[in-house]
């Protein structure tokens, strides 16, 4: 089967307790009961671009382990292809994250196979049929730099999530169709918005959490406002599901604003529930939301 949007970028196993507070140094506290749930920026974008119908796979790598098939399970019950994450001898990869009453985070992350995504991995790519690619990181850079340049000779759309920012090349960025950062990462990378087509991309979208998108062309810039919920329960995972349903869109033929509104839908319904992907809208239930 050939998928329009492919996604290269991490699949990790998220390790949940609540603690009362962070232990200090040389210290031990007791936190409440771990919960485990799949995650990863790469295996979170493409999560969210299938439930809203697209025809997406993703390109990875997972251990030969407990979390490895957790997480496989989890892409194909949501209907993501697989057939490109590869087996590692490396664990898989693992995000430790404390929670503080406060709702605060502390995470360290722990790669492992997510390393292991190469460019010999791009290079054994058929981008037949596929319309779009979409990177994020957590992957190395050589890989995510290497896969952009591969897809654009090819004729595909490019799409990263440079999230954090990291030194990415000029000729990378000069090879994107759209470039994904939030507002703080827009200031890191130039003094507006507008001058963030200066590094390269075609265009650039800049989110701004509670009040929406802005969508950065030559023409100009249009902003894109927040759909309101009853109710925000937990924005983790919003800005990869708001990447997920963008290329969704894009992969199916639609304008970059049409995307983008569509996208915020889905963000806006992510945070109305807990966890990332498990808070992931169906494409029915976007469709059922005014806005």
């Amino acid at each position: 089967m050939t998928n329009s949007l492919l996604v290269l970028g991490s699949a990790n196993a998220d390790l949940v307790v609540e603690v009362g507070r962070r232990p200090a140094g040389g210290e031990t506290v007791l936190g409440g009961d771990t919960v485990v749930l799949p995650g990863g920026k790469g295996a979170n974008t493409a999560v969210a671009a299938a439930r809203v119908g697209a025809s997406v796979a993703l390109v990875g790598a997972l251990g030969d382990d407990g979390y490895g098939t957790l997480l496989r399970e989890s892409l194909e019950s949501s209907g993501v292809g697989t057939a490109l994450v590869k087996t590692s001898p490396r664990p898989t990869g693992i995000a430790y994250i404390t929670v503080t009453p406060d709702g605060e985070n502390s995470i360290v992350v722990s790669p492992g196979a997510n390393q292991d995504v190469t460019p010999s991995d791009v290079d054994a790519l058929s981008f037949d049929g596929v319309r779009v690619l979409t990177c994020s990181l957590e992957v190395p850079l050589e890989t995510v730099g290497h896969a952009i340049e591969v897809a654009a000779r090819a004729g595909v759309r490019t799409v990263l999530n440079l999230s954090p920012v990291a030194p990415m090349p000029a000729a990378t960025l000069g090879q994107l169709s759209v470039l994904i950062v939030n507002e703080h990462e827009a200031a890191q990378l130039a003094p507006t918005w507008q001058d963030l087509l200066d590094l390269g991309p075609e265009a650039a979208i800049v989110t701004l959490g509670s009040r929406g998108v802005a969508v950065v062309a030559a023409s100009g810039t249009v902003e894109v406002p927040a759909v309101e919920v009853a109710e925000v329960v937990d924005t983790t995972g919003a800005g990869d599901a708001f990447a997920g349903a963008l290329s969704a869109r894009l992969a199916a033929g639609d304008p970059l604003p049409d995307a983008a509104r569509y996208a915020v839908k889905v963000a806006a319904l992510s945070v109305t529930k807990s966890g990332a992907q498990p808070s992931y809208p169906t494409e029915a239930e976007v469709s059922a939301l005014a806005g």
